[in-house]
């Protein structure tokens, strides 16, 4: 991971880079921030600029061997602690080293995680994550040998308010006492729940929420957002990058959804029986949590469409092409039939959420909405 890799947070980096060319760099240090503020990818960045063996004045190099590794999350001397809990492959004793696969795969993919993210990722259920005992114990065993090829060994300890309180006297000592060119770097969202003990021997790297500024420009350039929707969302996120990452995903399924729908009742309004199984046989691949969404969004569409029709426009809220296709859509909706489409919306998610065929479904909701569709509205 390259510091400029990493969106906003000038002011520390350059605090991190200025302890490396003083050669003040701490052996135990707890980044503090909270969720999407990028704290685990400015621990990850610094000890790889720490450890670069070509770094410039303001960044690792990105291409000597120890960078490679680092980019990759492969280097001999990295290693990582994080929330762990048993899974159907893992029965016992879990270790963190048991799921480097995954976390190197969730990594590479998003910095910007946040536990739920990670546990779900690796399939504890309804388990809580801990860092636990034997965790603190293969620290302790890691970091007694030599490094095999950097200047320093570099443990990292994510979530480290997760930390299982018996586990946690095993850590003391050495964080007091590392073996020599260790470095110790703790990652938190909530320092308040770090026992003080721990947080007294570490030296606190503050990471503040990104900038507005900076949201918005990484937005609109890393994610091609539209400068409109890139300041709508940084308006509501509070420097959470994380956050600006769901409401796009978010976007892009209404999207989705958007299209679906308005396939759907033209094909419901014309009663073409060829084309609403071949639309049937495609939503049916998509999986029981989209058909979920795909129902709420339609339930959505319809309260608009009666906030249209009520002359309430203060109360609706759609983009430029909900608001198009809800002006033609409408009038279709009305006081005679919106109760019975509401009402079926409803129960049919109701049933995809018990596993019911959703071609079943789905087809026999087809004509019934085909149906309703054409009741027109009681004077």
């Amino acid at each position: 991971m390259l510091f400029k890799e990493i969106i906003g947070q000038t002011t520390v980096k350059q605090k991190l880079i200025q302890t490396v060319k003083e050669n003040r760099v701490s052996h135990a240090q707890l980044f503090f921030g909270p969720e999407g503020s990028g704290n685990l990818a400015l621990a990850i960045a610094y000890a790889q600029y720490v450890n670069c063996v070509n770094k410039s004045d303001d960044d690792s190099c990105g291409i000597c061997p120890s960078c490679v590794k680092y980019q990759k999350l492969i280097h001999p001397d990295l290693h990582f602690i994080y929330p762990i809990a048993t899974t159907k492959s893992i029965t016992k004793k879990p270790l963190s080293k048991n799921f480097l696969n995954d976390w190197r795969e969730i990594l590479l993919n998003n910095y910007y995680i946040n536990l739920y993210d990670w546990l779900e990722h690796i399939g504890i259920e309804n388990k809580q994550g801990i860092i636990n005992a034997e965790d603190c114990n293969e620290v302790i065993k890691t970091l007694s040998l030599k490094s095999y090829e950097s200047e320093y060994k570099v443990m990292i300890i994510w979530m480290v308010e997760k930390l299982f309180h018996s586990a946690a006297p095993k850590l003391l000592k050495i964080l007091e006492e590392p073996p020599d060119k260790t470095l110790f770097l703790l990652v938190s969202e909530n320092p308040d729940l770090i026992l003080k003990t721990i947080i007294s021997r570490t030296q606190l790297v503050k990471v503040p929420p990104i900038t507005d500024a900076d949201l918005y420009y990484a937005l609109v350039e890393k994610n091609n957002c539209e400068p409109s929707f890139a300041r709508q969302i940084t308006n509501i996120v509070y420097g959470n990058y994380k956050e600006a990452l769901k409401q796009i995903e978010e976007k892009d399924i209404e999207k989705l959804n958007l299209n679906y729908f308005s396939q759907w009742m033209r094909l419901c309004y014309k009663f073409s029986i060829s084309e609403m199984f071949s639309w049937v046989d495609e939503i049916a691949k998509i999986g029981r949590e989209k058909q979920k969404q795909f129902f709420i969004y339609a339930l959505r569409m319809v309260r608009e469409c009666l906030l249209v029709n009520f002359k309430t426009t203060s109360m609706v809220k759609l983009d430029e092409q909900e608001a198009l296709f809800v002006s033609k859509f409408s009038p279709y909706i009305n006081t005679s039939n919106c109760l019975d489409i509401t009402e079926r919306l409803n129960q049919a998610l109701y049933h995809i959420e018990r596993n019911a065929n959703p071609k079943i479904l789905f087809f026999d909701l087809s004509l019934k909405m085909a149906k309703l569709l054409k009741m027109k509205s009681i004077p």
